[in-house]
């Protein structure tokens, strides 16, 4: 494992999520904040393999003084990636617009995922559309501050 420094970070190898990510870490949080107005957030999490750290760019809504974070992939029939290393590796560590801290992830149980959930669609209508599309039940994840 390696220990943190947000400059060595590897950005995400997808081009349009490493593009946004540069912008919104270069611009110190003032460009790339949104996708389609919808807010985003810089999650840099350990990979569960690698023990690298990595970095994506995730739309996120708010429940009290915590970020929520969908694990949709679009509706895919997997996980992403970074939600099965936050699952392994709960300490992350945010930018969100100018400010950077560390955070603890939490799946959120069926409860709380069904309370939340309206909020989310307000934040990203498509969410609705990619639970249709998948038979896994999307996780949304609790992210902390500590």
């Amino acid at each position: 494992m390696t220990s943190y420094d947000p400059a060595a970070v590897k950005v995400s190898p997808e081009k349009w999520v490493a593009d946004q990510a540069r912008r919104y870490e270069e611009s110190n949080g003032a460009e790339g904040t949104d996708l389609n107005g919808s807010p985003c957030l810089l999650l840099d999490y350990q990979g569960r393999r690698s023990g690298a750290w990595l970095r994506t760019v995730l739309i996120y809504g708010r429940d009290g003084d915590d970020y929520l974070i969908v694990a949709s992939k679009g509706g895919a029939p997997e996980h992403p990636l970074w939600y099965l290393s936050v699952r392994d590796n709960p300490e992350v560590h945010l930018r969100v617009l100018g400010e950077r801290f560390a955070a603890r992830a939490e799946t959120l149980s069926p409860q709380d995922k069904a309370r939340v959930w309206p909020h989310l669609l307000d934040v990203y209508a498509p969410y609705a559309d990619y639970q249709e599309k998948t038979d896994r039940d999307i996780p949304v994840v609790r992210l902390r501050r500590i």
